[in-house]
């Protein structure tokens, strides 16, 4: 669950069976984080954020929630630019050499750029919204040569190049960028 606060902005609300009580973190994603009992209502989840704000202020870093609501709004405008790009550009290049796949996810992760998984699942980071096309679709074609060959061998590397001649040059200019958003 998330709580739209207008102080913290998001905050995630996590329910675990094995939790006693509140415990608030930061998430990778540098937003408020709360676990909760796992039959904690969402009303009492509010509840216990609003009577332990100046608590939550002094113990944990929390970034300016202006700057996190802007970092928030930008998630939103790339995965809806990402849900609208990159599982068609996907099946065009699946479609244009010959490679099937099972499913496109996308993601939101902060270090890699994309990945293909042992049943078929092809997954895109939103992130690739912000680079040049062409860096795209390297990454998209790195991943589907992944559906041949599951690892970094010279015939994955091969595969690659029969399909971008300057594979070398895109995977060096991509490290100038970061997937997280």
């Amino acid at each position: 669950m998330i709580i739209n606060d207008a102080e913290f902005g998001e905050v995630i609300v996590r329910k675990n069976s094995l939790s006693r009580g509140v415990r608030f973190s930061i998430s990778t994603s540098g937003r408020l984080a709360m676990s909760v009992p796992k039959y904690t209502s969402d009303f009492l989840a509010k509840r216990f954020l609003n009577s332990n704000r100046k608590v939550i202020r002094e113990k944990l870093p929390i970034k300016d929630p202006k700057e996190q609501r802007a970092r928030d709004y930008q998630k939103k405008l790339l995965t809806k630019k990402a849900r609208e790009y990159l599982p068609y550009r996907l099946e065009y290049f699946a479609k244009l050499y010959g490679y099937t796949y099972d499913k496109c996810r996308l993601t939101h992760a902060n270090t890699r750029w994309g990945s293909c998984s042992s049943n078929r699942t092809i997954s895109l980071n939103i992130g690739l919204m912000k680079v040049p096309e062409i860096l795209r679709d390297y990454v998209i074609l790195h991943e589907l040569a992944h559906l041949n060959h599951m690892n970094h061998s010279k015939a994955f590397w091969e595969e690659v190049k029969s399909h971008d001649k300057n594979y070398k040059i895109h995977e060096k200019k991509l490290k100038m960028f970061s997937p997280g958003v």
